[in-house]
């Protein structure tokens, strides 16, 4: 397990937090997309330099833009 993969424990704690949005079924992704932001973060390398393995960089973005927009960091920090 790397670094930015979240446990399941983990990804049971932060999945009910992350909107998908008004449109589609629940991406399954999700993981993914969630795991591609932390590297993103942990890295502090350029969304362009992101791995493949979590999907297309700008698709990570857009998602990361979404859930930072509906304030998902600070209802997880008011949830511990």
């Amino acid at each position: 397990m790397t670094r930015e993969q979240l446990t399941d424990d983990e990804r049971g704690f932060v999945e009910p937090y992350l909107p998908v949005g008004e449109y589609g079924p629940y991406p399954e992704r999700l993981r993914q997309q969630f795991e591609g932001v932390i590297w993103k973060f942990r890295s502090g390398a350029q969304w362009r330099e992101m791995p493949g393995r979590f999907g297309a960089w700008s698709t990570v973005h857009n998602r990361f833009r979404q859930w930072r927009d509906a304030g998902v960091s600070r209802r997880c920090w008011r949830g511990r």
